[in-house]
Formats: C-alpha cells, sequence, structure tokens
C-alpha cells in the first residue's frame, strides 16, 4: 500500500477573521484531493485549515506542543503530543511531503525555514516571501501563490498526486 501525501499547514495561531476561509478552503482541497493535512493542532489557522479537511472526509493529523492530545482542536483526527513546545515546529513541517503557509507570524517564518532546510517545498499563500544574500539554492524553494487551490495544486504538483 502507498503512503498518502501529507501536506502541512501552518499560520499563526490566533483567530484571523480575514485568513480563517483561505485556510479552511486550503484544508478541504488537501481533503478533496486525498491527501493528509498535518498541523500544529492548535487554534487560528490550524484549526480553520482541520476543519476544511474534515469536512471533505479527509484526515488531519495534529502535533500540539504539550503532552495533552485534548488540548487538540476539535477537527483534528489523530493528535501527535510532543511535550516540546515549539520545538514541535519541526516536527509538522519534518512529517510533511510539503507546506503551505497561510498568513503567520514568527512561529511560520520558523517553520518555513525548517521546510527549506529539509528540503521540502514550501508554498506561501498571503505568508512571509523570503529572499536574502545568503546561498538557499537547492531543492524546491518557497513559491508564492495568490488562492488556496493554487497553493494545493502546486504542492501537489510538486510532490505528486496521493
Amino acid at each position: 500500500m502507498t503512503r498518502r501525501r501529507q501536506i502541512a499547514v501552518v499560520g499563526k495561531g490566533e483567530p484571523d477573521e480575514e485568513l480563517a476561509p483561505l485556510a479552511e478552503q486550503v484544508g478541504r482541497s488537501i481533503g478533496e484531493a486525498g491527501a493528509v493535512l498535518v498541523c500544529g493542532g492548535r487554534g487560528g489557522i490550524m484549526q480553520a485549515a482541520a476543519r476544511g479537511a474534515r469536512q471533505a472526509g479527509g484526515d488531519a493529523i495534529g502535533i500540539v506542543p504539550d503532552t495533552d492530545p485534548s488540548s487538540a482542536n476539535p477537527h483534528v483526527t489523530h493528535v501527535v503530543a510532543t511535550g516540546i513546545g515549539q520545538a514541535r515546529n519541526l516536527a509538522v513541517v519534518a512529517s510533511a511531503d510539503a507546506v503551505i503557509a497561510v498568513g503567520g507570524e514568527w512561529g511560520t517564518l520558523a517553520e518555513m525555514a525548517f521546510a527549506r532546510r529539509l528540503d521540502r517545498p514550501v508554498v506561501a499563500l498571503r505568508s512571509w516571501e523570503v529572499s536574502g544574500a545568503g546561498a538557499m539554492e537547492g531543492g524546491p524553494g518557497i513559491e508564492v501563490v495568490e488562492t488556496p487551490g493554487e497553493a494545493v495544486r502546486r504542492a501537489l504538483a510538486v510532490i505528486g498526486k496521493p
């Protein structure tokens, strides 16, 4: 049996009325494509994306920073309780074949950097656009897109369909 593709959705953990509908559509598109959503398991963008995946009948893995599985949002179908705090950001992106960043703050930027360091493709939807003088070549980069559907299509195009 072939493993289903896993796509991480990262973004801020606080509610965001402007970005939540985009994250929910990203999650729904991931579920409709037959891929598995991976997220930090908490609120904000993570909860909206997990809700979308579940609405499409998909699975959502939540990798939470504490040791309490009940701390995950109600839309997560599988919880990994880590007890490692913000270091769980590495576990989120390491568990994914591709990463979609929706909006975000410093934690999101860290997740994008971890993903690139691990040669995971990153798609940015109204998120960080990274540039710099350092050598950041090799493997897929950060692709900026305009719509939730485009974000999921690009992620799947790079990693292959589930």
